[in-house]
């Protein structure tokens, strides 16, 4: 079993966005608090994820690759409008950031991700890095689809 420790920040500015991103297009068939279960198609890859709750910013994850012809099947079976974006990588101070670029139902929303080896790992954050929302489910994408985010009525600042 893998477990996935992650942070998770709003973006701020454009100075992140450096080089050429890859599309994402995602949907859950099942987006069950206790499981989420994802099919993702990034960039020509196809993959399928099971991840457990979530236990503070841990969780058990299972990602296994998928031929994308039945990614792209698996997609119209699921949940809720798809998750779209495009995915940026940027390196800082020896920490890999993926910055997530949404589009179509969650256009305007931009959030950065690393991930750490335990909860409490100290790493210096970027200046494009905002307010930090590791804490906060409407920020999970398996939220982002049932909820998405041009329908919130407030929308946080970074």
């Amino acid at each position: 079993m893998s477990t996935e420790i992650e942070r998770k920040f709003l973006v701020k500015g454009v100075e992140w966005k450096q080089g050429v991103g890859v599309s994402f297009c995602q949907g859950y068939l099942s987006s069950n608090k206790e499981r989420t279960v994802r099919v993702r198609i990034a960039g020509d890859k196809a993959f399928l994820t099971i991840k457990g709750i979530t236990k503070g910013i841990s969780r058990a994850e299972f990602e296994y690759e998928i031929p994308v012809s039945d990614a792209d099947y698996l997609l119209k079976m699921c949940e809720g409008p798809l998750i779209k974006k495009k995915r940026y990588i940027q390196v800082y101070n020896g920490f890999k950031w993926e910055i997530d670029e949404f589009s179509g139902e969650n256009e305007g929303l931009v959030i950065a991700e690393i991930e750490v080896e335990n909860e409490t790992q100290l790493f210096e954050r970027p200046d494009w890095v905002g307010k930090e929302v590791s804490d906060d489910p409407r920020y999970f994408n398996s939220s982002l689809a049932a909820n998405p985010y041009n329908k919130w009525n407030v929308k946080n600042n970074v």
